[in-house]
């Protein structure tokens, strides 16, 4: 499976990992929509979450800042695939779920298209690399052993109704709150 970023260019440069991604050539960088191949897109806004019946030749992933991160940032050829429920590892976003790196992107997909050791090396680039998975082991597994997208959303629903039953009152949750109806809405 070939893997493709969408380059924005609107964050730290020293801290995309696209970028390091592409240095280790272990993903091709573009600086224009026009030069990104057809594929399947990693989109938060998409109507479908990924599983493993998608099966894609060529990811795509759009790196730019959460900030610039809307419905048209994402306007690239393909079937667009939304993420399941995954917590961010990174030391920006730690703890939040959904606002993931590239990198953290890209590997939550591999993992869940059942390419484990490619997720694997993409995290091994990044000291924090190792806590994703970590953090993410069960709902991977779960994920990845999943059907259809009806069937990961199930998944991700018990993960969301979790949060909401332990009460947190941190930042994880009300991203959580704010993003639930989007989810459900996206993933139908």
């Amino acid at each position: 499976m070939q893997l493709h970023a969408r380059y924005e260019g609107d964050d730290d440069p020293e801290k995309c990992t696209a970028r390091k991604l592409a240095r280790f050539d272990l993903l091709a960088l573009h600086r224009s929509a026009r030069a990104v191949p057809a594929g399947l897109v990693l989109d938060p806004h998409a109507e479908r979450a990924l599983s493993p019946a998608d099966d894609p030749d060529t990811l795509i992933a759009l790196d730019c800042s959460w900030e610039t991160a809307s419905r048209e940032a994402f306007d690239l050829s393909g079937p667009h695939r939304a993420l399941p429920f995954l917590v961010a590892a990174n030391p920006v976003n730690y703890g939040h779920p959904f606002e993931l790196t590239t990198a953290e992107a890209l590997a939550g997909a591999l993992y869940v298209l059942g390419e484990r050791e490619r997720a694997r090396d993409i995290c091994s680039k990044f000291r924090w690399g190792h806590t994703f998975l970590e953090l993410n082991a069960e709902p991977l597994e779960r994920y990845a052993g999943c059907e259809d997208s009806m069937e990961v959303v199930a998944v991700q629903s018990e993960y969301l109704d979790a949060g909401r039953d332990e009460g947190q009152e941190d930042g994880a949750d009300s991203t959580v709150r704010e993003n639930e109806a989007a989810v459900d809405e996206r993933t139908r």
